[in-house]
């Protein structure tokens, strides 16, 4: 469907504008809701990256235009009554201004035991990413960053030692635990050297899955 097709079917309201919801194609996370307009939609289109119209400023706006967290289009669909937009879209850094990977982080209800994906990897990554560009004092990830790629290869080195005492020991908690902090310096090396997730994920399934 081109755009002026998708302009036709889609049921903005008396304002023009029609809700945008935004999904990670990489993580599955629910982003961020917005809205659109016509130019909206064929700027979108047009670009590759998601745009949107600001109700209180009443103007067009790119995501991430002034903070660098972009998202490019993987998919755009639309709800059964054609009057909500579906954006799923690979996000540069965090979604939300306030430094959030997803601007729903205020959680009402969930269960008692919280049950996590691999799709914590991608959320993980998108944090470090918003400290490398956004430093905060205190950080232990601004620290590793501030002190460079030998010191970040040093802690993976360390950790990936650690990985192999704790394998030693009797049950998994120890092996749980180190393997975590591999993971995040492994994370945050990734970060360094400009490798993602998906880049990952890809080398693995190219090797192993067919």
């Amino acid at each position: 469907m081109d755009v002026n097709e998708l302009l036709k079917e889609i049921k903005f309201d008396d304002k023009g504008l029609v809700p945008a919801v935004v999904q990670s194609v990489e993580t599955n996370v629910v982003l961020m809701q917005a809205y659109m307009n016509e130019e909206a939609i064929r700027k979108t289109f047009e670009t590759g990256y998601a745009h949107y119209f600001s109700r209180s400023r009443q103007s067009l706006w790119k995501k991430g235009e002034t903070s660098g967290n972009t998202q490019k289009i993987a998919e755009i669909a639309l709800d059964c009554d054609y009057d909500c937009v579906l954006l799923r879209v690979y996000q540069l850094g965090a979604a939300c201004h306030t430094g959030e990977y997803s601007c729903f982080f205020h959680t009402v209800k969930k269960q008692e035991e919280e049950v996590y994906s691999s799709s914590i990897l991608e959320e993980l990554y998108a944090i470090v990413e918003d400290r490398k560009k956004n430093p905060k004092e205190g950080s232990y990830t601004n620290y590793l960053f501030e002190k460079g790629l030998d010191k970040i290869l040093k802690k993976v080195g360390e950790e990936t030692a650690e990985v192999i005492i704790g394998s030693k020991n009797p049950g998994t908690a120890e092996l749980q635990y180190e393997a975590a902090d591999l993971l995040y310096h492994l994370t945050v090396l990734m970060s360094q050297k400009g490798l993602t997730y998906p880049q990952l994920f890809a080398e693995l399934a190219s090797r192993h899955l067919k």
